[in-house]
């Protein structure tokens, strides 16, 4: 039997990502973001959501390891790591859509993807929120 899943592909940071759509808890539009001192590059700031301040992360940035760009995007997918809601900041969001889990090809260098899903002629990494969890404690940034 073959693993599906429905997934919401993303562009962020100049990569397309997909994002198991059981992972987001929500697509939302940023709003302010206050910028907050941290160690960690890709941490904007945070944002007011669902009634609580949750932390705003450029996932281009993340995943890279980079800063986070000067500008902001306006679109953001909230995810929950360990039980904390987080806004994973988006450049656009494309399509919603079904396909089947295949392993990371061998030599590629994606850490933070658990498998890829073939989409037309590219594989479509599908992030791995486990890593970037992981990420996120290297860093000393609690999420």
């Amino acid at each position: 039997m073959t693993d599906i899943t429905d997934f919401l592909v993303a562009r962020a940071g100049g990569r397309v990502i997909g994002l198991r759509v059981i992972d987001i808890i929500e697509v939302t539009d940023l709003g302010v973001v206050h910028e907050v001192p941290g160690t960690e590059p890709s941490l904007r700031g945070v944002t007011s959501a669902r009634g609580s301040l949750v932390p705003v992360f450029h996932l281009g940035s993340l995943l890279s390891g980079a800063s986070h760009p000067a500008a902001q995007s306006e679109l953001a997918l909230m995810a929950e790591l360990d039980g904390t809601a987080i806004c994973l900041e988006v450049d656009a969001v494309d399509v919603m859509t079904r396909g089947e889990l295949l392993p990371v090809p061998a030599g590629e260098t994606m850490p933070w993807a658990s498998a890829v899903v073939r989409q037309e002629d590219t594989l479509v990494p599908i992030l791995n929120l486990n890593a970037l969890r992981e990420r996120l404690t290297e860093a000393g940034t609690r999420a």
